[in-house]
């Protein structure tokens, strides 16, 4: 029979950083009964394959699935690969097209890579909702859309307030909210988590729950992490995005840009530090024993080391040091080596095109995007500010320093 920490404890750690918890005094009974039974709870939490690779906002409740796993608890680890088929239409103003089986599949196996950098692989229970929700046929789907009615749809805030502009919205997208409960009687959730977007669908799973005669699922919501900006949530699209699968100096680099009252909710959000343990750091920053700078670095080592390696971390912490407290470019900055002529070499000035380089070095994204990047004067070419559309080649070293904002690489033009 498995042993748990005592309730309190548990108490105190999973309810870190949540939003809302549905209904509150339920999961302190879920978890008196488990520890009394020493069967553990399910825990749940979907996520949908529409995108190859996650950013820092998405681990936010597979961190809270560790929280449990950690707790002793059983964590599944869901992979919608049939509702990806339908398309979440949550925060949506116009209805979201879906994407193939094959891209879905492709999605997949990037997911399960990742996601066990925070979750431990051998404890985890991995799932696809197609096992039942293929299964259902549309003889189980009809059935399964008696339960719910198109009033209590339309409670939804997005769905109302489409309907009220009316705006389309289509009957599919309504299907989403019952696949989605269904994968909890199902899997016979006892918790599901998501994001506090996603409260409308994990209430659905209660109740669909109730119809099928099992005891309803607590419902757990985490709140959205805010970006880069610290005002917009996490989005690769936004610009204010940091990729788990990001190098570790990259990584490292954005989490120091970030603002010291932002870094207290990467802590609690992103971290396994105890609710006391980040109070006693800011404590410290209170009382001047600690320095807030010293307090970043600790979080953005952490989060580094947690998705490539300690010493990883700790090489990102010196070279982020070297390169913007001293100065110096950092020992593991990329070298790239480029041709004059890919970078639009003009012999009469011995130049190349500045937007080029930095788009060959993957420094930007686009022509248009260096040419920004130039003119918000956040690009350094051996170590001098450099505004200009040309980079003149002959008073410049043969491996030419490059930094754009907290990004550098070594470019060999030859």
């Amino acid at each position: 029979m498995p042993s748990f920490p005592p309730v309190d404890e548990q108490l105190a750690y999973l309810q870190k950083g949540a939003a809302e918890i549905i209904p509150q005094p339920a999961l302190r009974e879920r978890l008196e009964l488990s520890h009394k039974s020493g069967k553990p709870l399910r825990v749940k939490a979907g996520f949908d394959p529409t995108a190859p690779d996650l950013h820092l906002g998405h681990t936010v409740l597979i961190r809270k699935l560790k929280h449990f796993q950690d707790m002793g608890h059983t964590v599944v680890f869901l992979i919608g690969d049939f509702t990806g088929l339908i398309g979440d239409p949550t925060g949506r103003s116009v209805t979201r097209k879906p994407l193939s089986r094959e891209e879905l599949d492709k999605n997949a196996a990037t997911y399960k890579a990742q996601v066990f950098k925070i979750l431990d692989a051998e404890k985890t229970e991995v799932r696809y909702n197609s096992e039942w929700l293929d299964k259902l046929g549309f003889e189980g789907i009809i059935r399964l859309a008696a339960k719910y009615t198109v009033s209590q749809m339309l409670e939804r805030e997005d769905f109302h307030q489409r309907f009220n502009a009316e705006q389309p919205i289509s009957l599919h997208e309504l299907l989403y909210p019952l696949a989605q409960g269904y994968d909890s009687v199902a899997l016979e959730a006892d918790v599901e988590m998501g994001g506090t977007d996603q409260k409308f669908n994990l209430l659905v799973g209660r109740e669909l729950q109730r119809h099928y005669g099992q005891p309803s699922q607590i419902v757990l919501t985490m709140p959205i992490l805010e970006g880069l900006d610290g005002v917009q949530k996490m989005s690769k699209s936004l610009g204010n995005a940091i990729g788990i699968q990001e190098p570790p100096f990259e990584m490292y680099g954005k989490l120091m840009s970030i603002s010291d009252e932002l870094m207290w909710r990467y802590w609690t959000l992103l971290t396994d530090l105890r609710p006391q343990e980040i109070a006693q750091m800011q404590s410290d920053i209170a009382n001047g024993g600690l320095h807030p700078m010293e307090a970043k670095k600790h979080l953005a080592r952490t989060i580094t080391a947690g998705f490539h390696s300690e010493a990883a971390a700790q090489q990102a912490d010196a070279d982020w040091a070297r390169q913007f407290q001293q100065k110096e470019m950092p020992q593991s900055a990329e070298e790239v080596h480029l041709s004059k002529d890919s970078l639009g070499w003009n012999a009469e000035t011995s130049s190349v095109r500045a937007d080029k380089l930095l788009v060959h070095c993957a420094l930007a994204d686009s022509a248009t995007d260096a040419a920004r990047r130039l003119k918000s004067n956040s690009v350094h070419i051996a170590d001098a500010l450099h505004t200009a559309p040309w980079i003149r080649l002959d008073a410049l070293p043969a491996r030419l320093a490059l930094r754009v904002g907290k990004r550098a690489k070594l470019a060999v033009i030859e």
